[in-house]
């Protein structure tokens, strides 16, 4: 879904909006994460799964309808870092769609070494692979092996024989995990996007911490909060 709005000037790869249903039985936003920008059409774009009433009303939206949204929310990528550095992008299920504004991101940045994009998928309907392709080398990882290798990113980095300086991941916990563990036996930078149930998006109700090695200075011990201080964080800073 396009969405046309002027927060896409300002949008940043690993950001999130939340969207208002217009339901009044559907109270709670719901928090989406940024698949695409379009600065010059003053446009942003959403991927995201039917999995409820919510979700399910945004699907019979129509062109000119009008929606209430919230963003943009969360801190972002670093791209930064990335300069002069090999990079894995790793996305994962629902988590694939932030890494296709994260590689245009860094191809028009142009700093990064190289850029690689491992996703993983459940079966052979690979969503967002052609559009991915435009700004960076894809490698696909399917569940059921009916395209790519068998198995998960993981398994993909293993079976191309991949090496990267730097990870920038978002998908399931198992393979943030995994990430996370990976980063730590080589050696490298690892930046992880956590997805969590949300209710204000702001950080106000404390409803999407997560554990972290330092105290944080809002709630005053070891939580952070996904919403505003995430969703992205430095994988050697939580507990996951």
């Amino acid at each position: 879904m396009w969405i046309k709005t002027e927060l896409a000037e300002s949008a940043k790869a690993g950001q999130f909006i939340c969207i208002y249903p217009h339901s009044e039985s559907t109270l709670l936003p719901r928090p989406i994460s940024i698949c695409e920008t379009d600065t010059q059409k003053g446009q942003l774009r959403i991927v995201y799964r039917v999995a409820g009433k919510g979700t399910k009303e945004f699907s019979l939206y129509r062109p000119g309808d009008g929606i209430e949204i919230l963003g943009n929310l969360g801190n972002g990528f670093p791209i930064h870092r990335a300069e002069g550095k090999r990079v894995f992008l790793m996305g994962g299920g629902i988590g694939i769609p932030p890494m296709l504004q994260l590689a245009k991101s860094l191809k028009e940045d142009g700093k990064a070494e190289s850029v690689a994009v491992i996703a993983g998928y459940r079966n052979g309907q690979l969503f967002l692979k052609g559009d991915m392709e435009k700004y960076a080398q894809v490698y696909v990882a399917t569940e059921d092996g009916s395209a790519g290798t068998k198995g998960n990113v993981m398994d993909a980095i293993a079976a191309e024989g991949l090496e990267a300086d730097m990870i920038m991941a978002c998908g399931p916990m198992p393979m943030l995990r995994a990430v996370k563990q990976y980063a730590q036996e080589k050696g490298m930078e690892a930046y992880i996007s956590l997805e969590e149930r949300m209710a204000c998006g702001v950080g106000a109700c404390l409803g999407c911490v997560c554990r972290t090695k330092e105290k944080d200075a809002h709630s005053h011990v070891n939580n952070a909060r996904i919403c505003t201080d995430g969703p992205v964080f430095d994988a050697k800073t939580v507990d996951i």
